[in-house]
């Protein structure tokens, strides 16, 4: 058998630490630590690429906490053309409105700012979120028939945490402005 390749690398202070830290916690020899993080890396480097961390790290949150799922995009586009037509439809908004202001009051506990709250959302996918100024974003939606859900949720979400919000429809886009 072919004796193993033998790499010597460097490490900064604050790396090392790091490395020494997930050797302990995991139990392995530094050998095994790094071949398992080239293994991962390998494997999931196109996420990385593809995805800034704090979208990832949410997305896994979400979903890790079993309150989330992933929806096609046309199926999520057929529920609200099918809950706009429904004779009822007005009890849907209603309950919207209820699951809305129960997200306000959880993330009010979290501390969370406006910015963090319009960034989670966009992670779920509902918009593209442009930032203009300071107090100003441009969401940018997928399709006109999510405009009404998506407003319905920022504004009950950002004025049940305390925020005064201004918001303005264009046709696929929504206009939030943060009010002093």
């Amino acid at each position: 058998m072919k004796a193993p390749e033998r790499i010597t690398i460097s490490m900064d202070e604050e790396t090392a630490r790091l490395f020494r830290k997930l050797r302990d916690e995991l139990g392995v020899s530094q050998s095994e630590m790094m071949r398992e993080a080239l293994r991962f890396y390998s494997r999931h480097r196109g996420i990385f690429a593809t995805v800034e961390d704090k979208k990832l790290y949410t997305h896994a949150e979400m979903l890790s906490a079993g309150e989330h799922v992933i929806l096609d995009i046309d199926h999520w586009l057929l529920f609200l053309s099918f809950i706009d037509s429904h004779p009822d439809a007005e009890a849907f908004w209603e309950k919207h409105r209820d699951v809305c202001r129960a997200h306000a009051e959880q993330f009010r506990h979290r501390l969370y700012n406006a910015d963090v709250i319009l960034r989670r959302l966009e992670a779920c996918n509902l918009f593209k979120l442009s930032r203009t100024s300071d107090t100003e974003y441009t969401l940018i939606l997928s399709s006109d028939l999510s405009k009404k859900f998506v407003r319905t949720e920022v504004e009950e979400i950002l004025r049940g945490m305390g925020f005064a919000v201004e918001i303005k429809e264009d046709f696929g886009k929504i206009r939030v402005k943060l009010l002093h």
